[in-house]
């Protein structure tokens, strides 16, 4: 066993901050000592005090002189200064102990005065920075001040929520897509790709090259390029009906008015769900809209006739099968409608065959019947509520001038949906192991659906799965720049959108975690984030970042980051990070090693270089 480099000794204990009396002034930043290189006790650096058999870890976390010839009272160091005047005395913090061989932490044992303090050997940051043999881990990158291989353990990382924070330009996007690729690319890989799925959500298109991830599409990676331009043709996302379907999404997506036009929504859904139409029973039930107009005389209002021929022909081209329809006379006397002298129609007369014939009814039925079974899904939905419209506002159970502005905005969001979502019965094959969803050519409109939607799909068809059962399988839920849509800051401004989609992400990481859902965000602003979301992230990756109210939020929100660690962040360099959670012991300081070639798309652009 090799000898230990002894630097000096306790000379005051205050909890777990000791001060230590240095042999010499040595200030070499490295020691060469029996053929390995070892950090010298500067800030940040690992030492042991040594404790009978126990070795207690701690770090530098400041260091200051004692001048022996010099007084407090004195204006400036003199000519008397020299190497012997002065003492050296570093501060510690107590980190944890390496008992037979293992490092935990634990208070059980304490620094005492005396104690001597020596150099950190190579085993004993072995120990601190590794991993039982038996644990399954993925190798990141090296220690910024020891450069030791830094691994962390797939069990207890990846079956957890992740963060990663920093600036822009920090190395973010480089960690997390490196995390992925070296999960993917671990001996693990054919059970992964069987067992789990990933989603990401890609709002800048970072991720989006064929190689990301280390998976192509035939090996089973899925790319949605989410389009909204005119100009360019993007992919479908494959959705649910019913979470499309639901009154509460389209109420938000369509801004709907809780008064008048929610009420509408929620009566059109609820009568879409229970009679589930197809193009029959949609067409026999409008056409019904129609005889009832005819036959309830003054009771109906006295457009509503116009209403529905007029939004007929906006499905149907042949003009001239409304030709009768638009001839009736009404009587209000009579409160009847007269087709020809034969054929009135009234409560009484009610629709009989001739004036069923005359109308030409049984045709438009038959054109609307065949009209809705050639559009898609959210085509259909847009049929039933325009002709739900007409119908609910009739009677004057609705004011129709209530409804008029919610269907300028449903027109808008139905022709953006229509582009990008594909309306499926069953999701269990529409989604392969690696699915990247890049929302950098969306309009506002769906940047904020999206996510949310697809969110809640894959949340809910995986705790339906394993509720109850023993988890087989699990999904891995990533978003980048998650502060776009997990911002808290509208939440009180009366934003319904907002709310809704932060209820949705705030159940999925307080309860996603026991159904193997699992969740990693990574943002430039952490304290955009909610705070409910931010506190129950279980470990973490922080680059650097200097703003203020974000360095004030980790340090609210994550108990494993030391005051010491948290100092360091602004000076953090690029793909430098510290890594720290409930999988990792103490704080690591980690060069994170950058992908030569297959890296996200996010690499800063050398101006000289374009402009030559």
């Amino acid at each position: 066993m090799k000898p230990t480099k002894k630097l000096g000794v306790i000379v005051a204990v205050d909890g777990d901050i000791s001060q230590v009396g240095m042999y010499s002034m040595s200030n070499d930043a490295e020691f060469i000592w029996y053929g390995d290189v070892l950090t010298g006790p500067k800030v940040g650096a690992f030492l042991t005090i040594n404790q009978n058999n126990i070795k207690i870890i701690a770090t530098v976390s400041n260091e200051k002189i004692i001048d022996q010839q010099n007084t407090v009272k004195s204006i400036e160091f003199d000519n008397r200064y020299n190497k012997n005047s002065i003492n050296r005395i570093i501060m510690l913090k107590t980190k944890g102990v390496i008992v037979d061989e293992e490092f935990q932490v634990t208070s059980q044992y304490v620094p005492m005065i005396g104690n001597e303090i020596t150099l950190t050997k190579k085993s004993e940051l072995a120990v601190i920075y590794g991993i039982k043999d038996e644990d399954p881990c993925i190798y990141l990158g090296k220690s910024i001040l020891e450069g030791q291989p830094i691994n962390i353990p797939i069990n207890q990382f990846f079956a957890s929520h992740i963060g990663i924070f920093g600036n822009t330009g920090s190395g973010k996007s480089n960690t997390l897509h490196k995390l992925y690729l070296q999960l993917l690319n671990s001996p693990y890989r054919d059970k992964i790709c069987e067992k789990s799925q990933f989603y990401i959500i890609d709002f800048n298109g970072e991720y989006t090259s064929p190689n990301h991830f280390g998976l192509l599409e035939e090996d089973g990676k899925k790319l949605v390029k989410i389009n909204t331009r005119e100009s360019r043709k993007g992919n479908k996302l494959p959705v649910k009906k019913k979470y499309l379907f639901d009154a509460d999404i389209l109420s938000i997506l369509f801004d709907a008015r809780p008064a008048t036009q929610v009420p509408f929504l929620r009566n059109a859904l609820k009568l879409w769900d229970e009679k589930k139409f197809n193009g029959k029973r949609m067409a026999k039930f409008v056409v019904g809209t129609l005889k009832k107009i005819l036959t309830t005389g003054n009771a109906a209002s006295s457009d509503a006739k116009d209403n529905w021929i007029s939004l007929a022909k906006k499905y149907i081209d042949e003009k001239n099968l409304f030709d009768h329809l638009n001839s009736l006379i009404y009587y209000s006397g009579n409160a009847c409608y007269k087709a020809t002298k034969e054929i009135y129609i009234n409560d009484k007369t009610g629709m009989s065959n001739d004036a069923i014939g005359y109308l030409k009814l049984t045709e438009i039925e038959y054109k609307l019947e065949q009209v809705f079974n050639s559009i898609n899904q959210i085509n259909q939905l847009k049929f039933h509520l325009e002709f739900q419209k007409v119908h609910q506002s009739s009677w004057k159970a609705t004011n129709i001038e209530h409804i008029n502005p919610l269907f300028n905005r449903i027109n808008t969001a139905f022709s953006s949906l229509d582009k990008v979502i594909e309306v499926v019965d069953d999701i269990s094959d529409a989604y392969k192991t690696v699915n990247v969803i890049s929302l950098v050519h969306a309009n506002q409109e769906i940047t904020r659906l999206i996510p949310m939607l697809l969110s809640k799909m894959i949340y809910d068809e995986q705790k339906l799965n394993v509720s109850g059962e023993k988890i087989t399988q699990t999904k891995h839920l990533i978003i980048d720049e998650a502060h776009n849509i997990l911002s808290s800051s509208y939440r009180n401004n009366g934003d319904d959108w907002q709310d809704y989609r932060l209820s949705i992400f705030e159940e999925i990481i307080k309860e996603g975690r026991k159904f193997g859902f699992y969740l990693t965000l990574s943002s430039q602003r952490p304290s955009d984030i909610s705070a409910t979301i931010l506190s129950q992230t279980h470990n973490y990756f922080i680059h650097r970042l200097v703003n203020e109210k974000d360095l004030k939020m980790l340090e609210n929100t994550m108990p494993t980051l030391d005051k010491n660690s948290l100092r360091m962040i602004p000076s953090l360099g690029k793909g430098e990070a510290i890594i720290t959670g409930n999988a990792i012991k103490v704080p690591v300081f980690t060069k994170i090693e950058k992908e030569e070639i297959n890296r996200p798309d996010s690499d800063d652009i050398i101006l000289s270089e374009l402009w030559t």
